[in-house]
């Protein structure tokens, strides 16, 4: 059985359950030639030298497919890169995920690596969306040098990691080199890259730019520290209604942006709390594009196949995309009515059934009871809810319409909040004056047993 040489940092595109599950793996007895990984790890020049001179195979591979020239790139060995290539490694090797030395120098800023390797010929695997004439780059380019991973950090989503570019940190989704020979993986991605570019709203993640040119292919957007919808409900419970109903003008806002785009209308199709993102201000954007929809003016779309669980959360799913019938821009308003109430009563829709289980509900014809005080439901926020969750499509209100009905609410709530605070504020005027008589009495009355002493 071939034996896997691990070390800290590992091939910039293996998935984290894969480097996970090398810790768990059972000893074997280790390949002699495994020891040129661990000398090229360490950086032992006359340890190398000895093992190539006694036959052992510069380009020896482990289980993964990784040299010992992919081990000092990673580690940034330079010294060693350049003893591996003068012995005949091969630049250009692949490890099982499709990294190559110069991907894995490049994921971990190793610069000194990265110009040896390119001096000796290296260059990134060509990319699905390579273009052979240098006027063809698109604008929104990044030179993939620039995008550091070394700290890298998984996102909650897990489909993006935030990383450092030009001194800033951004949010990078990496196409994996196995699914580049994958048409349908490969055409999601250039779809969802196709709508990024179209989207400028303040209540939408801002798209900063992509690699296209080399492999893997990126898409990088602005990256917002404060999380997303569905952790901060977690961590606050249920919301105030005046807080739910502002937040619901942000996802309103920015969903009507996708609708109303011109000539072809954006549905989300995958709206749930997890793809709703905080910013610095507390303000909320929607986010992850990777199976929304472009929707020609009048017309509906239908999946290709059936959607299942597996391919998005079925609490927030309207009936009709997952019955896969014809669907319109009524899908992202049936979601929205889902997480405005889950905003109010702080569980998701459904909570005590299995998800699997929740589209038959929907189908059925069910919806998540209101169980918190009708209170929170005032001046009409319910109506629009059950309206926003009708059974029939055509029935549901646009954002259009939606978010002046909630701009009357949440200016009812202000107001309604300001009268509630007067009488409090009035009290504390009095309190206070109160205070301050009692004192200059208290002070008079000291002052005139004084004088009379």
């Amino acid at each position: 059985m071939a034996a896997r040489f691990t070390l800290l940092k590992q091939s910039s595109l293996a998935p984290d359950d894969d480097r996970a599950n090398e810790e768990e793996e059972d000893q074997v007895d280790i390949d002699p030639r495994v020891n040129l990984m661990y000398l090229a790890n360490e950086g032992d020049l006359d340890g190398i030298k000895e093992l190539l001179n006694s036959g052992i195979d510069v380009n020896f591979r482990d289980i993964d497919n990784r040299t010992a020239l992919h081990i000092s790139a990673c580690q940034g060995k330079s010294e060693v890169v350049e003893l591996l290539l003068s012995r005949g490694a091969s630049v250009d090797s692949r490890d099982r995920w499709g990294s190559t030395p110069l991907a894995d120098a490049i994921h971990y800023q190793n610069h000194d690596v990265i110009k040896l390797l390119e001096k000796h010929g290296a260059k990134l695997p060509v990319a699905p969306m390579h273009v052979k004439n240098v006027r063809e780059v698109p604008e929104y380019e990044i030179d993939p040098k620039e995008l550091d991973f070394t700290d890298s950090v998984e996102l909650t989503k897990g489909t993006y990691r935030v990383v450092s570019w030009r001194g800033t940190q951004v949010a990078a989704k990496k196409l994996a080199e196995e699914v580049t020979n994958n048409d349908d993986k490969v055409r999601a991605f250039i779809d969802e890259l196709a709508l990024l570019q179209k989207i400028r709203h303040p209540n939408v993640v801002q798209f900063l730019g992509a690699v296209t040119q080399s492999s893997p292919m990126m898409i990088v957007t602005e990256y917002l520290p404060k999380g997303d919808l569905c952790a901060y409900m977690k961590e606050k419970g249920p919301l105030r209604p005046l807080k739910a109903v502002r937040f619901a003008l942000d996802i309103a806002r920015g969903l009507n942006y996708l609708h109303e785009i011109k000539p072809e209308a954006i549905i989300h199709r995958d709206l749930e709390p997890a793809n709703i993102l905080r910013d610095d201000s507390g303000h909320l954007k929607v986010a992850d594009f990777g199976v929304s929809k472009l929707l020609k003016v009048t017309s509906r779309v239908k999946e290709d196949r059936p959607v299942t669980c597996q391919d998005t959360s079925c609490r927030y799913i309207a009936p009709e995309v997952f019955g896969n019938e014809e669907y319109d821009t009524a899908a992202d308003v049936f979601s929205f009515a889902l997480i405005l109430q889950e905003m109010i009563e702080g569980c998701p829709p459904f909570s005590a059934k299995q998800e699997s289980e929740v589209p038959k509900a929907y189908a059925a014809k069910d919806r998540p009871p209101f169980e918190a005080p009708a209170k929170y439901y005032a001046h009409g926020l319910g109506e629009l809810i059950e309206e926003c969750w009708s059974e029939k499509p055509a029935n549901r209100p646009t954002f259009k319409k939606i978010i002046p009905r909630l701009e009357s609410i949440c200016s009812t709530l202000i107001q309604r909040n300001r009268w509630k605070a007067k009488p409090i504020r009035c009290f504390e005027k009095l309190e206070a004056m109160w205070k301050k008589d009692h004192s200059s009495r208290g002070s008079h009355s000291r002052s005139s047993r004084s004088t009379n002493r």
